[in-house]
């Protein structure tokens, strides 16, 4: 193994949002004395917003140029065919003191089209929600285009949306062109290709401190929605001790819970980079006798030729994350 090819850490890129709050700070150690940081980028490759490695060797390097450096090796061969130059996923913790904006993100064909981007599917896990926290998925009845308009101009747009109330380890998977929104008190990660292209399409007529009320973009919207009624955005998994338990498996990404105590000995067979979000606890990761420890609210990036490595860990959990 070259000093190359070990765990990267990122530099996390905070964004201040208008729905921000606190505990991205109180709960999860970022820096930051802002009282409305409502993200934090932990892996981008988003034009603008490249992570930066905040550990060894590479230190100080952009996600970026270690991709154009590594190719493949930080990637794997299939990955590299696909994506190219451009790293395929985007991960984010995010804090909403308040509810965030009534959304949805279009499929790969129209953001290519629109936006020249990929689309924007995701999946969300709550790691700490206040009591009666909810989140937003889809809608509670079937709804036609009509009568989504008839709703979206009357401001009544909520009626026909679906409430959960979540808690810490409830999981969902946003497929595109499902509306959706994180409500108030919600502190949850968020796996995501790597895009940041939304169409809000209600923000509880809301504004800024200047009085501006946030752009809305319905035109765009109408033609992305998904109308059809399907219930099977929560997501259901085991959370066995010392083994990858599968929580969503598509197209653009596989995520894994792991429930750590002990030694966790991992040989990556799936030719792509594997990322560890910390969600609570602390571990270490072994590759070659290089230790690298990741703590709650902490990610890493081990590149696809790293073979093997092991997990050490006393009642810590992860996700874990790969294409």
């Amino acid at each position: 193994m070259t000093e190359f090819l070990y765990p990267y850490k990122f530099n996390p890129i905070l964004k201040e949002r208008i729905w921000g709050g606190k505990k991205l700070k109180n709960y999860l150690n970022k820096n930051s004395d802002s009282a409305k940081v409502g993200e934090s980028w932990e892996i981008s490759d988003v034009d603008g917003d490249i992570s930066v490695v905040s550990n060894g060797s590479l230190k100080g390097q952009s996600l970026k140029q270690v991709l154009l450096t590594q190719k493949e090796k930080l990637i794997g061969r299939k990955n590299y065919k696909v994506f190219g130059d451009k790293f395929p996923l985007l991960i984010k913790f995010i804090d909403a003191r308040e509810d965030l904006s009534i959304q949805l993100h279009p499929n790969d064909e129209l953001a290519a089209k629109r936006h020249n981007s990929f689309g924007k599917t995701e999946m969300w896990y709550v790691m700490q929600a206040d009591p009666n926290s909810n989140l937003i998925v889809g809608f509670n009845q079937k709804v036609t285009p009509d009568l989504y308009l008839k709703h979206l101009n009357e401001k009544t747009l909520t009626k026909i949306l679906n409430f959960d109330q979540v808690k810490a380890g409830d999981t969902y998977f946003i497929e595109v062109g499902r509306v959706h929104a994180i409500g108030a008190g919600v502190l949850l990660a968020e796996i995501q290709q790597t895009s940041d292209i939304t169409y809000r399409v209600y923000d509880w007529d809301r504004v800024d401190d200047q009085g501006n009320a946030r752009e809305l973009h319905n035109d765009l919207a109408i033609d992305a929605i998904d109308f059809e009624m399907k219930n099977d955005f929560k997501v259901d998994y085991e959370t066995l001790k010392n083994k990858p338990n599968q929580m969503v498996s598509c197209t653009y990404f596989t995520t894994n819970y792991l429930s750590l105590n002990g030694l966790f000995k991992r040989d990556n067979h799936h030719d792509s980079f594997m990322i560890y979000i910390c969600t609570e606890g602390e571990a270490t990761i072994n590759c070659n006798n290089s230790l690298t420890s990741i703590k709650k609210g902490e990610t890493v990036l081990l590149p696809a030729a790293i073979e093997s490595f092991e997990i050490s860990a006393e009642n810590a959990t992860l996700l874990e994350v790969y294409v």
